[in-house]
């Protein structure tokens, strides 16, 4: 059976728990983190000068030259680790303009790998994806979008968040509300199901219809944010438009006034183009043949500039290997960075990672994981190592009290199914850790959404993040031990995760 958890809740004090020699280290990276922070730089560069990096753009190789370069003015060596390929497309200009029953500019986003459209783009009408009993009357109904342009979500009922709605209406509204949200939802669910498609592909359905093109809206449930992922369509450009320009076109089709718009998208397919890990290496000393990994992947969607999905990450763990390089230039066991490719497609670079370096896995001390937006670290589980509880303390009690944080250990934990870049550590009984973040309503704000930029980053969290990852790697490099790899004895309805293959070749039927 499972071993019961429990939670420790750990306030640093270091000083009664480490050498003198570490605590000089330990001083120093804390110092220079607090006073010297190239954080703000290092976005700047990364954010706003290369922006997104949808795995096989032209970003996302530009991405991955930025960050080799940058470490190595650190005297940090790095390269760039060719892991497979993915369909390259390159975003272009993109407008969506209603012409009729009166002209609006309306706010809205090309998909990723979304085909371009002729030159001048597309004006037809707009129609709502007809409701069909069964996919066979749903085929029956393709005329009705034949040359239309195709609304394929449902119709908000609200424009406002909850919290919004819990702060100043009356209870009966709000639960009225939510009633009526439900009923909506479950019933554009069966719209979409009766198609014999779901939601991700029903673009593809309604591409076979003969439509010009389609309009969702993924509405993140937060003023102004929605979730912009990709389609596969060939030939039909596909847009996210914001939840009100979406209601209100709705509502137009729905009065019968017959709404018209045009949609120019720009885009360039490119061909099949290489995909990459970037891997920076500071070079142990007595125990170079083992190692400790930051982990942080680089690739993000592409509606914003991907600042908290998974910039962040990527600064913590750049930052963090400056101060290690600078305060520690040779640790017992080697540090690497690892700056994955194609997590969002299924952690194909991780995964490619640990298949591609088999020698190196059973001399894993552990592995750091930095994908949880910009909160600074507060939690971090166990992950299902029976002894977790003895290392981790261990690590974790290097962190000063000048971060001005506290670290909530939950020992045994569970090992993770596969949500980030730990999981394929986890698979060979590496001791892998995701390090969980103040929230800071990433989930529906920022994450995978048009608003994931730069001025979302709060950077005095990201320092104490930056400090944290810093000193445990320290710690777990110095530590005289190998870390235990035994597992709990998980219960009947659970196992240890196996490996999945990575997608080598993607982005293609």
């Amino acid at each position: 059976m499972l071993k019961k958890g429990f939670i420790f809740v750990f306030a640093c004090f270091f000083a009664q728990v480490v050498s003198a020699q570490n605590a000089s280290v330990i001083k120093n990276i804390t110092k220079d983190a607090l006073e010297n922070s190239e954080l703000e730089h290092l976005a700047k560069g990364l954010l706003d000068g290369i922006g997104p990096r949808l795995v096989g753009s032209p970003k996302m190789k530009q991405a991955h030259d930025w960050v080799t370069a940058r470490y190595k003015t650190w005297g940090i060596p790095a390269e760039n680790e060719q892991y497979g390929q993915w369909r390259g497309w390159e975003r272009g200009i993109a407008a969506i303009t209603m012409t009729a029953p009166w002209a609006k500019t309306m706010a809205g986003t090309q998909l990723a790998w979304s085909p371009k459209t002729p030159k001048g783009g597309v004006t037809a009408e707009v129609v709502i994806l007809p409701f069909a009993p069964d996919s066979i009357s749903f085929l029956k109904m393709a005329p009705q979008m034949k040359g239309k342009i195709v609304l394929v979500s449902m119709l908000q009922p609200t424009g406002r968040p909850d919290d919004n709605w819990e702060k100043y209406a009356r209870r009966e509204a709000f639960e009225q509300m939510k009633a009526e949200r439900a009923h909506n939802e479950d019933a554009w669910n069966k719209r979409i199901t009766n198609t014999g498609y779901n939601a991700r592909n029903i673009a593809v359905a309604v591409e076979k219809a003969g439509a010009v093109a389609v309009i969702g809206s993924f509405w993140s449930k937060e003023y102004g944010s929605n979730k912009i992922f990709g389609t596969s369509t060939k030939k039909m450009p596909v847009m996210d438009l914001s939840l009100e320009d979406y209601g209100l076109l709705y509502r137009l089709v729905e009065a019968g006034k017959k709404p018209f718009v045009n949609i120019v998208a720009e885009s360039k397919e490119t061909g099949m183009q290489p995909t990459y890990n970037t891997i920076a290496t500071i070079k142990g000393g007595a125990k170079a043949d083992e190692y400790v990994i930051l982990s942080a992947h680089l690739d993000s969607w592409d509606g914003a500039t991907g600042a908290t999905d998974n910039g962040t990450g990527v600064l913590i763990a750049m930052e963090a290997m400056r101060l290690l390089k600078k305060w520690c230039p040779n640790p017992t066991r080697t540090i690497l960075a690892g700056h994955w490719g194609g997590e969002e497609q299924g952690l194909n670079g991780s995964r490619a990672f640990v298949q591609d370096h088999p020698e190196m896995m059973p001399k894993v001390q552990a592995v750091f994981n930095q994908d949880g937006g910009t909160g600074r670290n507060n939690f971090i589980n166990g992950a299902g190592f029976l002894h977790g509880y003895h290392f981790l303390t261990k690590w974790v009690k290097g962190i000063p009290k000048e971060a001005d944080v506290s670290i909530q250990l939950a020992f045994p934990g569970e090992p993770s199914g596969g949500g980030s870049d730990q999981a394929p550590f986890l698979t060979k009984g590496i001791p892998s850790f995701y390090m969980g973040t103040n929230n800071w309503d990433y989930t529906n704000v920022t994450w995978h959404t048009n608003l994931d930029t730069y001025d979302k980053i709060v950077f005095d969290d990201l320092k104490r993040s930056v400090i944290i990852t810093a000193i445990m790697a320290y710690m777990a490099s110095e530590d005289p031990e190998f870390a235990s790899r035994e597992p709990i004895q998980l219960n009947d309805n659970q196992k240890w995760p196996e490996p999945v293959p990575p997608v080598r070749v993607g982005g293609i039927d």
